[in-house]
């Protein structure tokens, strides 16, 4: 061998030998460590190779008046709960909220007193279709395995898991004096669960592609994105009594003030129904169209969210959106123990804010 092949040889083993070692020590930490800025966000139910980004939102209106929009950055919260994974759907209970994550199959429980995560309550497969309590419990309907899964709110554990299936994952559910009520069919079914059995003890006809359900005044009332209608089921007799014609798209829905409110998909509206009278009384400019969204009662007023517009506040002295925040955050929203709770679910986290800090 020539001494020009020698050394020709020589350095492709040396690099052969070497470069592996090179590259598995770039990717080691430093000593100091990886510090929280730069920590990796929580991973979610797919890996970022893997997850196909869709297109972007259009932008949301709001609304035009002027004085009403500002921005979320004008927010600081009084606490920021970091759950990882994507924290969605909430109920309020006497001294807690409670947040689902999907990605995670987790229910996460957030103690009001010490503004703390009290406890992480492992479920089905990923939570959906909204969250309710009643008879001592917290109910999560489960996409992933459809079933719906029983949270005893003394032990914080799962103490049943039922064979009641979601119909969808952009639902809701509900409880009333002694039942616990879902959409379980997207041909149109309503089941009534006996919380005594846990079993289904009457399944009702309603609208096909029917959504989100809500309790109040003796009836569940029931959304039909579809067929722009809010259905009233009387609770005691599970008959159909009225069908009411809202806003185009409502999906989302709450009760409060005398009123059933259905946040309108289809051209961002919030439909007030009386539920005396059972007709629709006004529908409410909110300029927030689109998927997504959720919308609650409390503090005497409405509140609704979407992507790009993370909170609406709504009055029903005036049928008017007094205040809107635009900006990053959102997804559901509750108003109760003296805070709005945003979960933001881009951002992996939950808001706990003062609305007097607003």
């Amino acid at each position: 061998m020539n001494k020009t092949r020698f050394l020709q040889v020589s350095t492709c083993l040396v690099l052969g030998i070497y470069a592996p070692l090179l590259v598995l020590q770039a990717q080691q930490p430093s000593e100091s460590g990886t510090s929280q800025a730069q920590a990796p966000a929580p991973t979610t139910d797919a890996p970022q190779a893997q997850r196909k980004k869709g297109p972007p939102r259009p932008p949301k209106p709001g609304v035009s008046t002027p004085g009403v929009k500002r921005e979320m950055t004008t927010i600081t919260p009084a606490t920021v709960f970091t759950t990882g994974g994507t924290p969605d759907w909430q109920v309020v209970t006497e001294d807690a909220v409670w947040v689902s994550n999907g990605p995670t199959n987790m229910v996460h429980r957030l103690d009001i007193k010490t503004n703390q995560v009290a406890a992480n309550i492992e479920v089905g497969k990923k939570p959906c279709s909204g969250l309710t309590s009643g008879f001592g419990s917290v109910w999560v309907p489960n996409c992933g395995d459809k079933t719906l899964s029983r949270i005893d709110m003394k032990t914080n554990t799962v103490t049943a898991t039922l064979p009641v299936p979601p119909a969808e994952s952009e639902g809701g559910i509900a409880a009333s004096d002694d039942a616990i009520w879902l959409v379980t069919d997207a041909a149109g079914k309503l089941s009534r669960v006996d919380p005594k059995t846990n079993t289904v003890a009457a399944t009702i006809d309603i609208p096909a592609g029917s959504a989100s359900v809500v309790y109040g005044e003796g009836a569940v009332w029931i959304t039909t994105p579809k067929a722009n209608m809010l259905t009233r089921v009387d609770a005691k007799t599970n008959k159909v009594t009225d069908s009411i014609e809202t806003g185009p798209g409502p999906r989302f829905v709450t009760f409060g003030g005398g009123a059933v409110w259905t946040l309108n998909q289809g051209d961002g509206t919030v439909s007030r129904v009386d539920v005396k009278t059972r007709k629709v009384v006004a529908n409410i400019e909110v300029g927030v169209p689109g998927t997504g969204g959720e919308i609650a009662f409390g503090f005497g007023h409405v509140w609704a969210t979407v992507f790009q517009i993370p909170i609406s506040e709504i009055d029903p002295a005036t049928n008017t959106v007094i205040r809107q925040w635009t900006g990053n955050g959102g997804d559901s929203i509750r108003a109760a123990h003296g805070s709005v709770w945003l979960s933001n679910l881009r951002d992996h986290n939950v808001w706990r804010i003062d609305p007097s800090k607003f």
